[in-house]
């Protein structure tokens, strides 16, 4: 695709344009999310089990040894994989739009999409905006409280007992804060642009950028409402992320459609 230059920086030649929403078509995203979920929870909700399945296990690795410090930076940032997890989704609700029939054995279609190879990227950048947080997250404990806690318990001693504990947590949250909204930035648009479009990740990733930029007070709306959404997903076990993240899934494709020109 050709590139158009701007003050020294590469932008992209296309440019979707970007609308500003409101309330009303959040709470519509996230009902359109729950129609979808409804029709399709026979079979899928074994897709959405896949999840909270990875969420469990790594939990519980990180519970063993040395790997204890990583245990909540793990469970919480393995939300930052969401959107590339939720692709399946997307390209059902694209096939749904569509008219064209939508079940199990399509939910991998969007491997055959044009834009793949961009997808694949996007996703490498979520991993990299992964394990940037978890390198972060190491940092902090050990800077904050040093070595690692030879059990589980001792490490919820240290963590709620002790002021360096509860700069860990202060400190901790507001990086995945920021973590949670790179990520937001970059993937609320871009992932099922890359699903619905044949474009690039440099024009998915800009239409993504714009449009939060132009909707700033409803993306943190929106981040705040799928943060609460895993959390009680995660309670217990993980096993309800496999309603939410389907739900979240469709309910970001209907998102993606009101936040940007088609």
């Amino acid at each position: 695709m050709a590139v158009a230059h701007l003050e020294g920086v590469e932008l992209p030649a296309e440019r979707f344009e970007v609308r500003t929403i409101g309330t009303a078509d959040l709470k519509d995203a996230l009902r359109q999310g729950w129609a979808d979920f409804l029709e399709w929870r026979g079979d899928l909700v074994i897709v959405g089990f896949i999840y909270p399945a990875v969420g469990l296990i790594v939990a519980i690795l990180a519970l063993q040894g040395s790997l204890i410090p990583f245990f909540f930076p793990l469970a919480a940032g393995i939300s930052l994989l969401g959107p590339a997890a939720a692709t399946g989704f997307y390209e059902l609700a694209r096939r749904r739009e569509e008219g064209q029939p939508s079940g199990l054995s399509h939910f991998f279609g969007f491997a055959k999409r044009p834009a793949l190879d961009s997808i694949s990227i996007v996703v490498g950048l979520l991993l990299a905006v992964f394990l940037a947080w978890l390198i972060v997250a190491g940092i902090l404990f050990f800077g904050l409280i040093g070595t690692a806690p030879e059990t589980f318990g001792a490490f919820l001693t240290q963590l709620f007992t002790t002021p360096q504990g509860w700069g860990l947590i202060i400190i901790g949250n507001l990086a995945g804060l920021c973590f949670a909204a790179v990520v937001l930035t970059l993937s609320v648009v871009s992932m099922p642009m890359l699903v619905d479009k044949d474009v690039d990740a440099r024009t998915a990733i800009d239409t993504s950028v714009r449009a939060v930029a132009a909707n700033k007070g409803m993306m943190i709306r929106w981040g705040l409402i799928v943060a609460a959404l895993l959390v009680v997903g995660s309670i217990p076990f993980f096993v309800g992320l496999a309603v939410v993240l389907p739900v979240l899934g469709y309910a970001t494709w209907h998102l993606y459609t009101k936040l940007v020109v088609r």
